[in-house]
């Protein structure tokens, strides 16, 4: 081997163990935050090979949101409803806090002192107390979905009267658990995984969240139980329940996910949650 040619493969093995310990030390301070998806990032970094044969990462786009002054003022429920509204039709709603999701067709609602356009696949949050108006604009009628936060005492009243026809999908069995004095946020997302994804990582949410399987199907393990999640299906995760999503098949996975969590802190943590003392 020449000088040169050790000259080069020095400096090139110096940069490369420079690099190295710069990640050692990022994946320390991961850890110590509790950040498992920078780790999960880093890693399909530093290993190509390994990196291009596992799924890409999982797409969260928020469609709307919200913030709940306080939930722990009455015991609270959520809820699942599937709406039609004939073409050109109009209905008035208000009530508890909620999120609509448009499925198909054309939607209007005014909200607020204005109209606001829903167009398919998009969302908005209706804040609780504040009255709308929905119409099916098109010449086809609306089909859409709407997630309720509703305290327990109000959770049996329906959001919509005539002339829109709507279905029950989900009911929680119980107030939801574990929420805290606070400020919380309310959020719509559509949640994409990628097809042929293994398990995820264990995790729990700090909140609570109400799903509807929008394409493909899921798997779904908590409890040492694992449960096929297919298109159409109401799942919800309470606070603290320890679990793991994969997606089996070769079709990815699209979830819409109403969420509640406490202003300030992830929907999601990693592992199980700390036992009660």
């Amino acid at each position: 081997m020449t000088e040169e040619l050790k000259r080069v493969v020095l400096q090139s093995t110096t940069r490369a163990m420079r690099t190295l310990a710069l990640i050692a030390a990022t994946v320390r301070r991961a850890l110590r935050l509790g950040s498992w998806s920078l780790i999960l990032v880093l890693s399909s970094l530093t290993q190509p090979a390994f990196a291009q044969s596992q799924p890409p990462n999982t797409v969260r786009t928020v469609l709307a949101a919200g913030r709940l002054a306080s939930v722990v003022d009455a015991p609270l429920q959520f809820r699942l409803f599937a709406v039609r509204l004939p073409a050109m039709a109009s209905v008035s709603g208000g009530g508890p806090d909620s999120m609509i999701y448009l499925l198909g067709g054309t939607l209007a609602v005014a909200y607020e002192g204005r109209i606001q356009a829903v167009s398919e696949g998009a969302g908005l949050f209706i804040a609780a107390g504040r009255p709308a108006v929905f119409t099916a604009t098109g010449a086809a009628p609306a089909h859409f979905l709407r997630f309720v936060l509703a305290p327990a005492a109000e959770a049996g009243t329906p959001p919509l009267a005539a002339p829109a026809s709507v279905e029950d999908l989900y009911r929680t069995p119980e107030p939801l658990p574990g929420l805290r004095a606070g400020p919380y946020e309310f959020s719509l997302a559509r949640v994409t995984l990628p097809a042929g994804m293994p398990a995820n990582p264990v995790h729990h949410r700090s909140g609570a969240a109400l799903y509807y399987v929008l394409t493909g199907s899921g798997a779904f393990t908590a409890d040492g139980k694992t449960e096929p999640k297919p298109a159409g299906t109401p799942h919800f995760e309470r606070y603290g329940w320890a679990h793991q999503w994969a997606v089996p098949g070769d079709t990815p996975l699209v979830l819409l996910q109403a969420n509640i969590s406490q202003e300030g802190v992830p929907a999601v943590l990693p592992g199980a949650p700390p036992a009660s003392k």
